[in-house]
């Protein structure tokens, strides 16, 4: 009993930078938003200690259901756009030889090291009018005249996919790469075509990769407002948008926190139906 103890006391010690980290950094700031958000704001400055359900009740406003709406549509899009472009591509690199496979990835890793404010001001002089595209179409002849490339929704989209991508390569690589082959070969053996071996067998094996990267590629896409204003000149206000403009430019610290908490709370709807669709997706032994 006093060795279990003795045990007990050492793994916590262990665990407590971990439990003040969570504590400090993680806890306590949710805590102070979801507070804030029920405050009243002053009207001067700063904000009242008064509680109050407003904030909440104007997000039903028209306008903010518009912005929600919006916001989702990007970020639906976005992930759809990564997974069809991801997955397809985390296969065939799984698919290569270990020391091809190796430069691969770090051709994967290597935007990270550049920030990603650098990297959308790039695409920036890409997609201008007199732009590297723009200027090749025209030497070409596609064109007569330049297209409209910046400042549009397809330039957003452009700039989530891009930055996001690598969130949806990463996890697809990691199942396909650990899944037992021997599965696929054994549904081929049994009659099964390519394509249904693929669906039955390879996809379902690596669903939870494919989940993950969902996640990972959804949930930052709903607040990367720096892409939407200068990729997309500020036109279209998504989530990350109206929060910034709430808090550092209205001034209105309380309206900012409460979309700021009904964004974790659909951050954590989404890891929910996550978590549900991964257990669902195990083999009943790994359940």
């Amino acid at each position: 009993m006093e060795k279990r103890r003795r045990h007990d006391g050492s793994f916590f010690l262990a665990m407590l930078p971990l439990y003040v980290t969570t504590l400090v950094f993680v806890l306590l700031p949710v805590l102070y938003v979801v507070a804030l958000s029920f405050m009243k704001r002053d009207a001067t400055w700063g904000v009242t200690s008064e509680f109050t359900l407003e904030n909440y009740i104007r997000l039903w406003d028209p306008i903010y259901l518009k912005v929600l709406l919006d916001s989702l549509k990007i970020a639906v899009k976005t992930t759809l756009l990564a997974l069809a472009i991801g997955y397809p591509f985390a296969y065939c690199m799984a698919k290569l030889p270990p020391r091809k496979r190796g430069i691969v990835m770090v051709l994967v890793i290597v935007p990270f090291w550049t920030n990603a404010l650098v990297r959308i001001y790039g695409w920036m002089i890409l997609l201008r009018a007199n732009g590297v595209v723009n200027t090749l179409l025209l030497e070409i002849g596609i064109v007569d005249v330049p297209l409209k490339l910046l400042y549009t929704d397809g330039a957003v989209l452009l700039g989530m996919v891009y930055s996001l991508l690598p969130f949806m390569i990463l996890p697809s690589y990691t199942s396909i790469e650990k899944m037992d082959w021997s599965l696929v070969e054994a549904a081929r053996d049994l009659g099964a075509g390519k394509m249904r071996a693929f669906l039955t067998v390879t996809l379902r094996l690596t669903l939870p990769g494919i989940l993950s990267g969902c996640v990972l590629v959804f949930v930052p896409s709903m607040g990367l407002f720096f892409i939407s204003d200068l990729l997309g000149g500020g036109k279209e206000v998504l989530m990350g948008n109206l929060i910034q403009n709430q808090i550092l430019t209205a001034r209105n610290w309380p309206f900012g926190a409460a979309l700021s908490v009904v964004m974790m709370l659909m951050t954590l709807l989404f890891l929910f139906v996550y978590r549900k669709s991964t257990k669902q997706s195990q083999p009943e032994g790994m359940a």
